[in-house]
């Protein structure tokens, strides 16, 4: 008999079954695909030889996260790969606007927005070893550093397209627009700031690291160590009632509202399964991947120096692009996010050959075609890319949710991330973890802080468990 069951093995999964176990709770995982990973998972997509990462490639959190800095990733088979260059984000005219390591350098290459950009980055990435505690936070908790804190949420709060205002040059505020999208939020939004700032400052202080081999190395590095601790996992495990995982004094959930509401149905109580059916999920994703006979033929080879490329052109097609997804169509020049992380590892791919990996923001539930758009946006700064493809590979909205059940829509974000849903994740409660059940938890990225693979979620949920019985 376990003390603890901890269901799905995303990286929240993970990283509360590793918590669970560092506290000396005897735990088993359970996840109900073959494979262990949720949005760590790697597979052969087009042709053999060729890895892809289905769902999550770069990680601009992992080496920010508090959780997964403690994990000793080297002694498990985990080696993060630095780009020179975090991001780039090309424009019809002139170099690309490069995300340097160094502030200096960025602003350097950012011309008139030079200056702002530093005013707005170098107070953050100088404290960011502190303030990234308080950030990846509930957000109901009293801050660590709460002048930090504060001084962060007054620019977090407000809209990327507010802040952007205040950025002279058309490259700067290119390149912070594209940090803004990923919050799939428009860019008029209150909060959307806040996604902006922090992948920015996370880029100069840590970079944005991908894992050698793929991004399944991740998940297979948290399982190692989880075993190393005395835990067990079992796949190809469903659940389909809350009742088959007692007596385990503790379950733990990596599962969406919607998945929640199946297994807790009235035990729930009313008012907390109203507010779970009240949950609003995001826009999707629209994905491709690509095995490529040769490099990315870059209009400006400058883009090689990142493994992360926004192709999207200027701060009002950027803006363009997340409004018309907000308002249920897509923009015909969407923002897509590129990577090309054969350049830098050659596992991925036969030697020559390499592999590309892209999606862009469309309506949840999606049921249209953007591979064209996708496909005409990489054309746009990358004349001939399409002779380089060997083979290609379509993810819908549809597909995302048939791999993963709390991927609902094709949302990979786990649930809208306007401002009510961030200080309402999944419900209003001063511990969003616990559920009306006794012992029972929710631990996906539905709860705070949220998206991104950092294992945050997991961990504050293991926590308020452990802190419960103990």
């Amino acid at each position: 008999m376990s003390d603890a069951v901890v269901v799905g093995s995303g990286p929240n999964g993970l990283a509360a079954a590793i918590t669970l176990a560092r506290a000396g709770v005897k735990t088993v995982l359970r996840e109900a695909q073959p494979t262990i990973g949720g949005g760590l998972r790697s597979a052969e997509l087009t042709l053999p030889g060729f890895t892809h990462d289905v769902c999550s490639a770069v990680h601009p959190l992992a080496l920010t996260s508090p959780f997964f800095c403690s994990i000793p990733f080297a002694d498990f088979g985990l080696d993060w790969i630095q780009p020179p260059a975090p991001l780039a984000h090309p424009l019809d005219d002139g170099p690309p606007a490069l995300l340097e390591r160094s502030v200096d350098m960025t602003a350097l290459g950012l011309g008139e927005g030079g200056r702002d950009w530093r005013r707005l980055t170098e107070p953050f990435v100088r404290v960011w070893g502190e303030l990234a505690h308080d950030v990846l936070a509930p957000p109901l908790r009293p801050p660590r550093h709460p002048i930090l804190m504060a001084r962060f949420g007054l620019h977090g709060l407000r809209s990327a397209a507010g802040v952007a205002r205040g950025i002279r040059g058309e490259r700067a505020r290119a390149l912070y627009a594209g940090n803004a999208a990923h919050s799939f939020l428009k860019l008029e939004s209150y909060g959307s700031a806040a996604f902006g700032l922090l992948l920015s400052v996370a880029g100069h202080a840590v970079g944005w690291p991908i894992p050698r081999g793929g991004s399944q190395r991740v998940a297979d590095a948290l399982a190692a160590y989880f075993r190393s601790l005395g835990g067990e996992i079992v796949t190809s495990a469903p659940v389909t009632s809350l009742e088959e995982l007692r007596p385990a004094r503790i379950i733990m959930l990596d599962l969406s509202p919607r998945q929640l509401l199946l297994l807790g149905g009235d035990r729930l109580g009313g008012g907390y399964r109203r507010a779970l059916e009240r949950y609003r999920f995001g826009a999707a994703a629209f994905k491709l991947d690509w095995a490529l006979d040769g490099p990315v033929p870059w209009k400006d080879p400058a883009c090689a120096r990142a493994a992360t490329v926004h192709l999207a052109g200027t701060f009002e097609e950027v803006a363009a692009s997340e409004a018309a997804h907000n308002d249920g169509t897509v923009y015909e020049r969407p923002f897509v996010l590129f990577v090309q992380s054969s350049l830098f590892d050659e596992s991925r791919a036969p030697a020559g050959r390499h592999t590309a990996w892209a999606y862009c923001h469309v309506p949840n539930g999606y049921a249209g075609d953007a591979a064209p758009l996708i496909e005409r946006q990489v054309e746009r700064f990358a004349p001939g890319f399409r002779d380089r493809v060997l083979a290609r590979h379509v993810l819908t909205p549809a597909d995302f949710e048939r791999r993963n059940a709390n991927l609902v829509g094709g949302d990979i974000n786990g649930g809208m991330m306007d401002l009510p849903q961030v200080f309402a994740r999944p419900v209003a409660r001063p511990t969003p973890y616990r559920t009306p059940i006794k012992g029972v938890y929710l631990c996906s990225a539905s709860t705070p802080p949220g998206g991104g693979v950092h294992g945050m979620c997991g961990y504050h949920a293991a926590r308020a468990a452990i802190g419960d019985f103990r």
